[in-house]
């Protein structure tokens, strides 16, 4: 191909490549991110079939990987961290960043705890964790967010829209599926800080125009 073309399609390629499964998950905060900036991007999903063929090519042979103009980024929150930056949605002093990543990582810790229960393949030892995941875990970690939304008129930290609440809401079907639960029914602040992310117009026109996946 002439080299002057594909320069030329390079340029029309959206700026951003999300490479992940053909679901919502850990690439769905990185998508909403993007969305909520009005980020142009390309959302490259593949099956579940394809990814023995696409695993070696990936760093550390993982997934979700962002691409910007030749270059590749991997790890979910800190692609999510460089593009809250990009979308101005970080706190205003290294201590406000701080609190916001905090909370990031309490919501990773969760959704950690979730995954032991959820791809646990032995019935006997699946039907042990549960138990102490709905009836311990579970309201531990949720009750304490919901204070911090109460606290935070509805949003997770700062009082303001952060990209710890559109990580929350963005990776919260994920969480219901592992659970087959609908985990914030009964956290009326959490149920705030949903709908807050949900009101973006960008986010919103995400929501209304992605493939229906979990």
């Amino acid at each position: 191909m002439n080299p002057n073309i594909a320069n030329k399609m390079l340029d029309m390629a959206p700026a951003y490549k999300v490479i992940y499964f053909d679901v919502n998950a850990l690439g769905e905060p990185i998508r909403f991110l993007l969305s909520y900036g009005g980020l142009e991007f390309e959302d490259n999903r593949f099956s579940d079939e394809s990814w023995p063929s696409i695993k070696p090519n990936m760093p550390f042979g993982q997934v979700p990987v962002l691409e910007h103009k030749g270059k590749t980024a991997f790890q979910s929150i800190a692609i999510c961290r460089y593009l809250a930056k990009q979308v101005k949605l970080v706190g205003k002093d290294d201590w406000e960043d701080l609190e916001i990543d905090a909370i990031v990582d309490t919501i990773s810790d969760m959704r950690g705890e979730i995954a032991l229960y959820s791809y646990e393949e032995n019935k006997s030892i699946k039907d042990a964790k549960a138990g102490p995941l709905f009836n311990e875990t579970l309201p531990f970690y949720l009750g304490k967010l919901d204070s911090l939304a109460k606290k935070n008129n509805g949003y997770l930290v700062l009082g303001r829209l952060t990209w710890a609440d559109v990580y929350f809401v963005a990776i919260l079907d994920y969480l219901n599926s592992m659970t087959k639960k609908e985990l914030i029914t009964n956290y009326a602040n959490l149920r705030t800080v949903k709908a807050n992310v949900e009101a973006s117009p960008n986010v919103k026109a995400w929501i209304a125009k992605r493939p229906k996946s979990i």
